[in-house]
């Protein structure tokens, strides 16, 4: 039976091996400095300390904090003999981010912290072991702390998808069976009533038996073209659609959402660059933002249609990603453009120009 190391399912794949190198410190100076008695206590630390480790990934939350201090006694206990022991401090501030939140995760980052300069003061030891166990703990567990909030953003935002789209094809799923009740329940009783007069009239009336079938023939085509017109109308992205997604996934994410907007006639290209506009400043406003707020505003003014996706979050003037650099090409397409302003928080403004044959008029509720 083969023993599985790590979950399958783990994000981080090979790299908690590669992580393994911080041993060396360890190692390094165990063969070049301990004695056999020191081996005793060394050797059966290494091996408790490799079971910490792997069990480690998984498992998540509070329960991980016995593993972490698991991973510290083991430093604490072979630190006096062997300065590599600093590298257990290491591991075990690899392992915060994943305990909970960033400013919880950060109390027992110091707490690390606070054992390591213990430890050095209680055994009078060198500044090859409290340099690097300070150091480096600080440095891999900072990053792994904004790592694996990104990640929980990640299964958020994707938890919140799955739920938003389930919700929206049950919600589909009923307004089709409406619509179609709707449209097609009076057109069939007609069809039928007058299906059972030509039937009724055939033997007497030929002529007005015929101009029924005919009735019949005209209400059937009408019905069918109806059909195709609706189905053709839930196809594409819908931006009345896209914002309540928007508010799902927001509102998932601790996000309160707020939303003006104006009914506007658009096109079906116009209105899928917008719905695709939108669906990328949300997921950059829950991935990246640490927004408490957002608000999106449509309206029109004498450039054309103006969707603006504001948030009080960090903002910046960051590289724009693929993302934003696909909206800008989408946009584009169109004839659109896109406006960005991180002075406060994060406004993206995208613009398409105006259209007076649109197709259709976009219903805002």
């Amino acid at each position: 039976m083969r023993i599985r190391l790590l979950p399958e399912s783990s994000p981080l794949g090979w790299t908690p091996y590669a992580w393994l190198v911080y041993l060396s410190f360890f190692l390094v100076y165990a063969v070049f400095n301990n004695s056999w008695r020191e081996w005793l206590v060394d050797g059966p630390a290494l091996v408790a300390f490799l079971a910490l480790y792997f069990r480690g990934f998984w498992l998540c939350g509070r329960p991980l904090l016995f593993i972490i201090f698991g991973i510290v006694a083991v430093g604490i206990i072979t630190a006096p003999h062997n300065v590599g022991a600093s590298c257990f401090f290491i591991f075990a501030a690899g392992f915060v981010g994943e305990v909970d939140r960033p400013a919880i995760a950060v109390r027992w980052l110091l707490a690390i912290l606070a054992i390591v300069v213990a430890v050095t003061y209680a055994f009078s030891l060198s500044p090859a072991f409290w340099v690097p166990a300070l150091v480096i703990s600080v440095l891999v567990g900072g990053s792994n702390i904004h790592f694996c909030e990104m990640r929980r953003k990640d299964r958020a935002l994707i938890r919140a998808h799955e739920a938003a789209e389930h919700l929206a094809t049950i919600a589909e799923r009923e307004r089709i069976a409406r619509d179609l009740h709707d449209l097609l329940g009076h057109t069939l009783s007609i069809i039928v009533l007058k299906s059972e007069l030509a039937a009724k009239v055939a033997d007497r009336d030929l002529a007005r038996a015929i101009r029924e079938i005919r009735d019949v023939e005209r209400i059937s085509r009408n019905a069918l073209a109806e059909v195709r017109q609706a189905v053709y109308g839930y196809r594409g992205e819908r931006l009345d659609d896209e914002l309540e997604t928007a508010r799902t996934a927001l509102e998932a994410a601790g996000v309160t959402f707020d939303a003006s907007v104006t009914a506007i006639a658009l096109d079906p290209d116009q209105e899928r660059t917008l719905s695709l506009g939108l669906r990328e400043a949300v997921t950059n406003v829950i991935r990246h933002a640490r927004a408490r707020n957002c608000r999106v505003t449509l309206a029109e003014d004498n450039r054309g249609a103006r969707l603006t996706v504001e948030d009080d979050g960090v903002g910046g003037e960051a590289v724009e990603g693929a993302g934003l650099s696909g909206m800008r090409a989408r946009l584009a397409e169109v004839g659109g453009s896109m406006e960005r302003d991180a002075q406060r928080g994060t406004r993206l403004t995208l613009v398409v120009p105006r259209k007076p044959d649109a197709a259709r008029a976009m219903v805002a509720s």
